[in-house]
């Protein structure tokens, strides 16, 4: 311990003060009942935390009683030479900082552990210095150096704490991919069950009955992961990050990834059992293609169930193409705007099953109007438009031309 100095003002270190060969006999009599006194801490943190494992060193010694020791001989040496401040014994902290973060235990425990290791020790310490007569000045100081001398150790057990959930963290996220390549994967051999189950025991997934895929489009490109909850496994590995969500529907799981995924935009797919995921992550990867279109809403992350229609209509698109060629080849001479409006009036035609009256408030123009197209599209089609198959097709084709943008939209059904 040496001089503190605040400005230009020295204060004198009453340890300094202290007469060298007390200091000495103090230091010869704390070093002679260091291993003795390391015992005693031992003994109180293993009666105050029975659980805590014991390892030993090659030598058969208990590694925490080794560490306690030279901790203690440590600081001693410090004390007897009063040179800087007492350097922290590498290894044994990191060490046991390590071991608490494998077994699951809090920081908060292992301090308390080191607490009452300087508790016990001040003691010892306190009455060798009524032996060798130290004067309360230089033992004050000497508990202010113990608690600094305990901050040490306790940075190096926060080191080794965060290497192990490091480890631990980079170790289930590894774990959990494994489990999603396979939840994910096309085709199993066989019943995969066995092996979803394996995978899934190894991170603690209670395995669902069904699961709903999720394809995310990242806010920014160093975007930090969404908050999803740990039942929720998410791998933003990929450049579309997936994430596989358990029992989609149950009570207060959608309002959770709501607020998680605020800023991100994407799809999920629809729930399905477990063992066809791969087919959810299908319709989320396919709505995911047309929000990069526009031909979806982006900015959010939308919901496969709820936007049927477009999936299934503008997905097969060369189909669709081809079967409007010959669906609405009586337009190809009417030019380009008439020819739009007669589509439009022959969707709300199709889709109202009504009247002059009930079409012209669906497309907002007048019904004289709309009786002067409805007789056009009769004749350019003739006896076809009364077949049921071919206004199913016209309604297919004409459907997915308005989720394109091809034709307008409609007033509301009121």
């Amino acid at each position: 311990m040496t001089a503190a100095r605040t400005g230009t003002v020295t204060t004198r270190s009453a340890w300094h003060d202290v007469p060298r060969f007390q200091v000495r006999r103090f230091a010869a009599i704390a070093m002679a009942e260091a291993p003795a006194l390391a015992e005693e801490i031992l003994c109180e943190i293993q009666r105050e935390y029975p659980h805590l494992p014991v390892v030993l060193d090659d030598s058969g010694e208990p590694m925490a009683l080794v560490g306690i020791r030279r901790a203690i001989e440590v600081f001693v040496q410090h004390l007897e030479h009063s040179e800087g401040r007492p350097t922290v014994p590498p290894g044994v902290f990191q060490d046991f900082g390590r071991g608490e973060g494998l077994n699951g235990r809090s920081l908060d425990s292992l301090q308390a552990i080191y607490r009452m290791g300087v508790r016990l020790a001040w003691r010892r310490f306190a009455d060798i210095g009524q032996r060798v007569e130290i004067p309360p000045p230089a033992m004050y100081e000497l508990v202010d150096a113990g608690y600094e001398y305990l901050d040490g150790l306790v940075d190096q057990s926060v080191r080794g704490y965060a290497e192990a959930a490091a480890r631990q963290a980079g170790e289930r996220l590894r774990l959990q991919r494994r489990l999603m390549e396979l939840l994910l994967a096309e085709h199993h051999r066989g019943d995969p069950t066995e092996a979803f189950t394996e995978r899934a025991a190894r991170i603690g997934w209670p395995l669902p009955e069904k699961v709903a895929v999720g394809v995310l489009l990242r806010p920014a490109r160093e975007a930090m992961a969404p908050a999803v909850g740990q039942g929720v496994l998410l791998d933003m590995e990929y450049e579309q990050p997936r994430m596989v969500v358990p029992e989609p529907d149950a009570a207060g799981r959608p309002e959770l990834l709501h607020r998680a995924l605020a800023g991100w935009s994407g799809a999920i797919g629809p729930p399905v059992p477990l063992t066809d995921a791969a087919k959810s992550l299908r319709w989320a990867e396919a709505a995911v293609r047309l929000m990069e279109r526009d031909l979806l809403p982006s900015g959010e992350v939308l919901y496969c169930t709820q936007h049927t229609e477009a999936l299934v209509l503008l997905q097969p698109e060369e189909l669709i193409d081809d079967l409007a060629l010959r669906c609405l080849a009586p337009l190809t001479h009417c030019g380009p705007t008439h020819g739009r409006r007669l589509a439009e009036t022959l969707l709300a035609w199709l889709e109202t099953r009504g009247g002059a009256p009930e079409v012209a408030t669906r497309l907002g123009v007048h019904p004289q109007t709309v009786r002067y197209r409805l007789r056009q599209i009769r004749e350019l089609w003739g006896d076809e438009i009364d077949d049921p198959d071919r206004r199913f097709e016209l309604e297919l084709v004409l459907r997915a031309q308005r989720l394109r943008g091809e034709l307008g939209a409609v007033r509301p059904r009121r």
